[in-house]
């Protein structure tokens, strides 16, 4: 009998050693280049990660919600940055975590913005936000707006500029090595060019902030930054495992659901984890296409080959099986764990962890969702 028999389904499922292996992966990478790991939170929205993915190091960590932002506050960590574009509608209830004593750090990349954290009262710290070629977010760093945004935080009498900030979401789209490097190498350039030129316009710059885990993973050279930032490393998924960013035998994340049906005239099985609990991300499609919403494993979490979550409805998982035999292997009540393409997407459907320790249930975490 399966050592998860008994759990309820779908259930989120947390290999405690390979989490921790996977955050002394990433320590180890930044320690390496000189440079401080604010790990971005928002992956695993969980104080018990929190705590072993900064032990021994700063406690600094990186959100993306205020309710995040609230919630780590609420458990111990005061070294926060909100790295998503503050609203002026935010700022209130930003205010109110620095008047809790929360060391906040927040970014904008408008002289709007810049203006309403100066004018707000509180004493905000900002990051001014930086393209290094992802084209999300940010200004460039040689343009005017950055300068007249330290300009608009110049006067203020509570609000200060902290920084500049930059994030390589461009590195997700690609699996050459060096490619990555190349990209890392672009990333750090255009935020410590914004720094450069900022200080030599006469503003103190104490934070210049970078980070994707492949780009952490895989730069060369930290020179001029002051720290990376980096998320999905503490579980990996799928989509980081094509593109070379991991192994599969590294991903701590799955999704623990049972089979709740044969249908032997489309040659296939149903779960009950469907695009909920999955999450619809097909991330890992682009250089695996055989993946489709996910990998099916045993209760073990050895992959059955050649078996994938093929399409999802809304509570049911289709699996596509390539041998008839597979049918006698997965019985209708049979538990299976899939591996999924985005942890932070399929992690969001879920209020807790179930932690397991050598393979068997050993404690249940906390997370936090909404905003």
């Amino acid at each position: 009998m399966s050592r998860l028999a008994g759990l309820e389904t779908p259930r989120l499922i947390l290999d405690r050693s390979r989490l921790e292996a996977n955050i002394a992966r990433m320590a180890a990478a930044v320690g390496a280049l000189g440079v401080a790991l604010r790990p971005h939170l928002k992956t695993a929205k969980s104080a018990a990660v929190g705590e072993l993915a900064t032990a021994g190091r700063t406690r600094g960590i990186t959100v993306s919600t205020l309710q995040e932002a609230e919630y780590f506050a609420d458990h111990g960590f005061t070294d926060i940055t909100y790295a998503v574009g503050i609203a002026p509608g935010k700022l209130d209830r930003a205010a109110a975590l620095i008047g809790r004593g929360v060391d906040l750090k927040v970014i904008a990349d408008t002289v709007d913005a810049a203006r309403a954290v100066a004018d707000h009262g509180a004493a905000f710290k900002l990051l001014i936000e930086v393209d290094c070629g992802d084209r999300r977010g940010g200004v460039a760093p040689d343009g005017d707006t950055l300068l007249a945004m330290a300009e608009a935080l110049a006067t203020s009498k509570t609000a200060r500029l902290d920084g500049v900030l930059t994030h390589a979401g461009h590195s997700y789209g690609v699996a050459d090595p060096d490619e990555i490097r190349r990209i890392a190498e672009e990333e750090r350039v255009a935020v410590v060019k914004a720094a450069d030129r900022l200080r030599a316009a006469g503003h103190e710059i104490r934070t210049v902030s970078a980070g994707s885990t492949p780009t952490a993973l895989f730069s060369r050279d930290a020179t001029g930054l002051t720290e990376y930032r980096a998320g999905v490393f503490v579980f990996f998924d799928l989509d980081q495992q094509s593109r070379g960013i991991c192994q599969r035998e590294e991903l701590a994340l799955s999704v623990l659901a049972t089979v709740i049906g044969h249908n032997r005239e489309a040659g296939k099985v149903l779960i009950d984890a469907g695009g909920l609990a999955l999450s619809k991300d097909r991330g890992a499609n682009a250089f695996r296409p055989e993946v489709g919403y996910g990998e099916v494993c045993d209760a073990a979490g050895s992959p059955i080959p050649g078996v994938f979550v093929t399409s999802v409805s809304q509570e049911h998982g289709h699996v596509v099986l390539p041998d008839p035999a597979l049918f006698d292997r997965l019985p209708v009540g049979s538990l299976v764990r899939v591996l999924p393409n985005h942890a932070c997407m399929t992690a969001a459907a879920y209020p807790e962890y179930t932690v397991l320790e050598d393979g068997a249930p050993d404690a249940v975490w906390s997370r936090c969702n909404g905003w």
